[in-house]
C-alpha cells in the first residue's frame, strides 16, 4: 500500500496559532505534506505561510465557507491518502502522524488522535466523538487523564481536530456535508462512514495540545447559534424525532440546554439556531445512523457531560 500522507488544516485569522502548529509538523517522525486552506483571513496568515513556511501548500478560498466545506475543497484539490485533519489551534507531539498511520497501515478507515487540554496537557480534551441514541455529540474521554486513552475502546469516530481518514472511505460518502458550516460535521461524517461499514480506532500516541474554542469562544452567542443549527439539522436529517421515546428525551434535554443559555448567558441564539437547522433540513433525504458505536447514556449523564464541557478550557 502506497501512502502520500497529507495534513489538511483549515484556517481563519489563526496566524498566531499557526506558527507553533506548523513548527511542530516540521518535527514529525513521519513526513507528510502539509496543506492549509484559508477561509479569507485578514490577519497576515497567508504572508506567514509564504514567507516562513514555503513547503506548506496554501489554498486560498477567499471567504469563510465553513469548516467542512473548506476541507472538502482542500482534499479535492491537493492530493493525499490518507487524509489527516488538524485544527489550526493545536501543537502536535513528534509522533503524532506516525501514530495515526499505524492503524491505517492495517486498513482501518478512521483513526482518532488525542487532543490534550492546553491548560493541563496531562488531561484529555477530546479523543474523538461519541453520541447517544438521540445523536447528541460529546468529546470522548473529555476531562480524563491522558493515560485513559491507552486502554479505552475506540470512539464512534475521530474529532475533526485530530483525525485520519482513508481517502477511499472519505470519498465514498462524499466527504463533509457542505450544509453544515461548523460543529457536528465530524459526528455526521463518522455516522455516515459507520453506516457504510467503516471502522474506527483510537491512537493514544497521536497526541496534540489543543486550545479549546479559539475561533468563536467557548460560551458565545455565535457558537451557540452554530451548534444549535447543527443540532436541529441533525435531529431532522436522521429522523430522531420520529421515535416517540427519543423525541421526549430530545425535548427534555434541549429544553434544559436552551434554558440554561437564556438564563446564564442571556442569549436565545442556541434556540434560534436549532429552529433554523430543523427548517433547513426539511425535504432532504433521511439518513440512517447505525446503532453500532452509539453510547448508552442516561439523560442525566448526557447533561452532566454537556455541563462539564462548557467549563473554561
Amino acid at each position: 500500500m502506497t501512502f502520500q500522507t497529507t495534513v489538511y488544516i483549515p484556517n481563519l485569522n489563526g496566524r498566531r496559532r499557526l506558527l507553533p502548529l506548523l513548527e511542530s509538523l516540521r518535527r514529525q517522525t513521519s513526513p507528510a505534506t502539509v496543506a492549509v486552506v484559508d477561509n479569507g483571513s485578514t490577519d497576515g496568515s497567508q504572508e506567514l505561510l509564504r514567507g516562513d513556511f514555503p513547503e506548506v501548500e496554501l489554498l486560498e478560498v477567499g471567504e469563510n465557507v465553513g469548516f467542512g466545506p473548506a476541507l472538502n475543497r482542500a482534499v479535492g484539490t491537493i492530493p493525499g491518502d490518507p487524509i489527516v485533519l488538524l485544527n489550526n489551534d493545536v501543537v502536535c507531539e513528534p509522533r503524532f502522524v506516525e501514530a495515526l498511520l499505524e492503524p491505517a497501515l492495517a486498513g482501518v478507515e478512521m483513526v482518532a488522535g488525542v487532543l490534550l487540554a492546553e491548560h493541563d496537557p496531562r488531561q484529555i480534551d477530546s479523543a474523538g466523538v461519541i453520541a447517544d441514541r438521540t445523536l447528541m455529540g460529546f468529546d470522548y474521554l473529555n476531562g480524563e487523564r491522558r493515560e485513559a486513552a491507552e486502554t479505552a475502546p475506540a470512539p464512534l469516530g475521530p474529532s475533526g481536530g485530530a483525525a485520519l481518514f482513508s481517502r477511499a472511505a472519505f470519498d465514498a460518502v462524499g466527504g463533509f456535508d457542505e450544509r453544515i458550516f461548523l460543529y457536528y460535521e465530524d459526528l455526521d461524517l463518522a455516522l455516515r462512514l459507520r453506516a457504510a461499514g467503516a471502522r474506527c480506532e483510537l491512537a493514544p500516541a497521536a497526541a496534540a495540545v489543543h486550545a479549546y474554542s479559539q475561533t468563536l469562544g467557548a460560551a458565545s452567542g455565535a457558537k451557540y447559534a452554530r451548534t444549535g443549527w447543527s443540532r436541529g439539522y441533525m435531529l431532522r436529517r436522521y429522523g430522531v424525532m420520529c421515535r416517540p421515546r427519543d423525541a421526549l428525551r430530545v425535548l427534555a434535554a434541549e429544553g434544559v440546554i436552551c434554558a440554561g443559555q437564556i438564563v446564564r448567558d442571556r442569549t436565545v441564539a442556541g434556540l434560534a439556531g436549532r429552529l433554523r437547522g430543523w427548517r433547513d433540513a426539511g425535504g432532504l433525504p433521511r439518513r440512517r445512523a447505525a446503532a453500532e458505536g452509539l453510547s448508552e447514556l442516561g439523560l442525566g449523564e448526557a447533561l452532566a457531560l454537556r455541563r462539564a464541557r462548557r467549563g473554561p478550557r
